[in-house]
């Protein structure tokens, strides 16, 4: 992980949430946990057993409520974490189990279980991709990979591994992509090459034209302590959107992606574009926002902070860069 694209402390910072009503959780005398709305009126009765820290009265962040534990009493399912409703109070989902909780959303996507199958559901708890598979990993530069007819086994450090079954890969519409020769223009997903997956308006490669006028600036500052010295070429970002607006979302979202490609969006090098007046901002911790001229200072900073004590880093930092 690259430690200079950490949380900025002691800058302010923003949730891109819009305004709506307000609904906050609250516990039962049984310290069952529900949700009400500004009224008092039940919208989700006390039936969870939460393993996450949580206040009673604390509000509801995001799209959709989550309930980080089971049901009181319920049968435990395979690979599943919590519980998914939308502010209306109906069911939506049940998260894919990942690295003990639920898993986290990767291009704009987070897996769920349905039936025992892994399927991928967005923000707003929309269903893009029904679960049909017995596993799915996160999408990562378009694609994700899925098997049929495998299992899981336990292993000595107390995770899975899958066994068996049938490979394969899907794009984002979830149809299965085929394979090709390598080329310039082919991703690499589990040792075999597809197609670019990306395609765009006129309008969204204005937006990602701000991020390649960025390019250098942002490489140099996120390469500063990378332990080994790459060539200028590979020192080139990439950047996609990978999240479009929608309901509740007036953003794209831009992850940037390391000369591989194939990799997942680097930490801390994701960015959010208004899509009403074209403002840029870095994105923390998935649902927090800070202008990305703030950001580009505060990681500047730092890198030439790092440079000076390190300075046998064989990448270097160019300290006049603005």
């Amino acid at each position: 992980m690259n430690k200079l694209f950490g949380a900025l402390l002691l800058i302010p910072m923003l949730s891109f949430s819009q305004q709506k009503e307000m609904l906050k959780y609250f516990k039962s005398k049984d310290s069952l946990v529900g949700v009400k709305d500004q009224n008092g009126k039940i919208i989700v009765s006390a039936q969870f057993k939460i393993f996450s820290f949580l206040k009673d009265g604390e509000p509801i962040q995001g799209e959709t409520i989550y309930f980080d534990g089971p049901k009181q009493d319920e049968v435990p399912e395979k690979n599943v974490w919590g519980y998914v409703y939308d502010r209306k109070g109906n069911f939506l989902y049940r998260p894919f189990a990942y690295d003990n909780g639920a898993d986290y959303f990767s291009e704009g996507v987070r897996r769920f279980i349905k039936n025992g199958k892994v399927g991928f559901a967005d923000r707003n708890g929309k269903v893009i991709i029904e679960a049909k598979h017995d596993f799915a990993s996160p999408f990562h530069y378009g694609y994700a990979a899925y098997c049929d007819g495998c299992d899981w086994e336990k292993t000595e450090d107390e995770h899975k591994a899958i066994i068996g079954g049938t490979w394969g890969v899907m794009d984002f519409k979830g149809q299965i992509a085929q394979p090709l020769a390598k080329s310039a223009n082919t991703v690499e997903v589990n040792g075999k090459y597809y197609p670019y997956p990306f395609s765009y308006t006129q309008k969204e490669k204005k937006v990602l034209q701000f991020f390649e006028k960025q390019n250098k600036k942002l490489s140099d500052i996120y390469y500063v302590n990378h332990y080994e010295r790459l060539s200028e070429e590979n020192k080139k970002l990439y950047f996609e959107i990978v999240e479009r607006p929608k309901e509740n979302f007036p953003f794209y979202q831009v992850n940037a992606y390391d000369y591989r490609k194939a990799e997942a969006g680097l930490p801390g090098l994701k960015f959010l574009v208004s899509e009403n007046d074209g403002k840029v901002f870095a994105l923390e911790f998935d649902d927090e926002k800070i202008p990305f001229e703030t950001w580009l200072e505060e990681q500047r900073k730092q890198a030439v902070e790092f440079q000076k004590k390190h300075p046998d880093a064989p990448n270097k930092l160019n300290e006049l860069q603005k």
